[in-house]
């Protein structure tokens, strides 16, 4: 069995773990029994006692059959526990709001964790349809301006991606690993991110990533239609963008002096 730091790994929590993140990955797309006892590799009569453990305690639910399963409640109300409890979170939210309202565009902030990025606030525009990336959203690092904004600050070497080829979202991502490394030292040397239509057609972004942490771990992004974006409007977005990332490291350093825990 695994172990973290020479403490044994206890099974039945990994177990539960493993099942809630399976369900929450589903999203909208209900799961039987038979599919996750498959998908985890466990006897369908001990799926069956866990399923029912948590559907009791609000974690997961049922539909009127008995027989679709889906994440509960509780996994809600853990999600926000979780933002409002970060002081970056806190910190950056009036600043998204601010450039939100300055630029007409949306405003995301995201955490790097593994190989992907998670969202964790998002201040939408009001002048086109939502982007799909709403808070709780999980993206591969490799496929937006955030997540490569984040990946630059790590030498190659220490990347975390998968082999080749690549998951593509759309024709436009990186699907070999030579072509990302490429990106990621212009994206070193530009100083921000750029992301043409590579995560959602139609869509380009600007990520910077958050240096009050070294590597950082959070970044901040601007996501624009690609009709919208002249090269007057670009270089305005990037301004901004980039006082914005200046302001955020500021109260960043400010919240971690509070007395808050340091989470690592």
């Amino acid at each position: 069995m695994p172990e973290n730091g020479g403490v044994r790994a206890v099974k039945s929590a990994s177990r539960t773990v493993d099942l809630l993140e399976v369900l929450a990955a589903r999203g909208d797309r209900p799961a039987r029994l038979r599919e996750l006892a498959e998908e985890l590799e466990v006897p369908r009569s001990s799926m069956y006692a866990l399923l029912q453990t948590l559907v009791e305690r609000g974690w997961v639910r049922t539909d009127a059959t008995g027989s679709l399963y889906g994440i509960g409640i509780r996994a809600l109300l853990t999600g926000t526990s979780y933002l409002d409890g970060d002081p970056r979170v806190r910190a950056a939210r009036p600043y998204l709001a601010e450039a939100s309202q300055t630029l007409g565009e949306t405003i995301h902030l995201a955490r790097l964790d593994r190989a992907d990025v998670v969202y964790l606030a998002t201040r939408e525009s009001h002048e086109y349809p939502r982007t799909l990336s709403r808070v709780g959203r999980r993206l591969p690092a490799h496929v937006g301006a955030l997540g490569k904004a984040l990946l630059a600050e790590r030498p190659d070497a220490q990347l975390l991606l998968p082999e080749d080829p690549l998951r593509a979202l759309t024709p436009n991502s990186h699907t070999t690993r030579a072509s990302l490394l490429a990106d990621l030292a212009r994206v070193r040397e530009r100083g921000y991110a750029v992301d043409r239509e590579e995560g959602v057609v139609g869509i380009a972004g600007f990520g910077f990533a958050l240096r009050d942490e070294t590597p950082a771990v959070d970044a901040v992004s601007c996501s624009v239609p690609v009709g919208r974006l002249t090269e007057e409007h670009e270089r305005r977005i990037v301004a901004v963008m980039r006082d914005v990332r200046e302001r955020i490291e500021a109260a960043g350093h400010l919240a971690a002096g509070d007395g808050a825990p340091d989470w690592r």
